[in-house]
């Protein structure tokens, strides 16, 4: 999709999900995972979202694609409201947002031939004709660094960052401009990692993708993005440059998390800060 509205692609603007709330027997607070968060994704950025486990970063991604439904806030997608969409205007929409998830292998159907969970989107959206789509598909292998002759091959035979390829040729299938990567390399050896993340900066400035990328390993988001929001506990406790974040950081959990990065050279050590939150864990920006 080519973007015409002004402004940055994706605005979040006071997002709030809330899990539960009630059981059988008593009436209990609903757990608030993504807590009143707002910020943009500029066009052609890839915007990290870091934190713990738990933080609610992984929600956040999915709330922007509906594939959680928030429970209030707004999201505008290139200008439209994402939120307000009905049920067939969503489906147009996915055509241009997507999502590459954790673990490439749990993503892919087992009972599948690579070759057809490609092409899956294509025909959910009744995208070409047959010939079209099998030509749509060997393009796609080829411009993740599969052979088109691997497309009969089942998941199984793929080693894990094969995998991910697969899946990130999948979300790439119906050419969208925006794409949340969910830790997209976490579930990888450390041998493999490098490759896909190199793939993924290839893939950005070849197609023009927007990223939100969500990780956990903060070395990595500060070499590959350009802006970066830290959540913690359902909350954007901090958001501002890469370089600013990790140089000059203003929250004590962001203090924290980089206090705790692995350091190359003993020399490189810093104090470990262990983040204490105050009584009512209001941990605000």
């Amino acid at each position: 999709m080519t973007s015409t509205a002004p402004g940055p692609l994706v605005a979040v603007d006071h997002l709030v999900k809330e899990f539960g709330g009630t059981s059988l027997f008593r009436r209990a607070a609903p757990n608030r995972a993504v807590d009143d968060v707002s910020f943009t994704i500029e066009r052609g950025e890839m915007f990290g979202l870091v934190g713990e486990s738990g933080s609610g970063k992984t929600t956040t991604g999915r709330c922007l694609l509906r594939l959680i439904e928030p429970t209030s806030g707004r999201v505008t997608f290139d200008g439209r409201d994402v939120l307000a969409l009905g049920a067939r205007e969503l489906r147009e929409a996915r055509r241009h947002f997507q999502i590459v998830f954790q673990d490439p292998y749990s993503s892919l159907n087992p009972r599948m031939r690579v070759g057809a969970i490609v092409e899956e989107p294509l025909v959910i959206h009744k995208i070409g004709s047959k010939a079209d789509r099998a030509s749509r598909v060997r393009e796609l292998f080829e411009l993740v660094g599969l052979s088109a002759e691997q497309l009969s091959r089942y998941p199984h035979e793929f080693s894990g960052g094969q995998r991910q390829r697969i899946g990130l040729a999948r979300a790439l299938a119906l050419n969208p401009s925006f794409v949340v990567l969910d830790e997209p390399v976490s579930a990888l050896d450390v041998s493999v990692q490098a490759q896909v993340v190199n793939l993924l900066l290839d893939l950005q400035q070849k197609l023009g993708l927007t990223y939100l990328f969500i990780a956990h390993d903060l070395r990595l988001v500060r070499r590959v993005c350009s802006r970066v929001g830290v959540m913690y506990r359902g909350q954007l406790v901090e958001l501002g440059t890469a370089a600013d974040v990790f140089e000059r950081p203003s929250h004590g959990y962001t203090k924290a998390l980089i206090s705790a990065i692995p350091q190359m050279t003993p020399g490189d050590r810093v104090p470990r800060i262990v983040y204490e939150p105050p009584p009512d864990h209001a941990a605000r920006r």
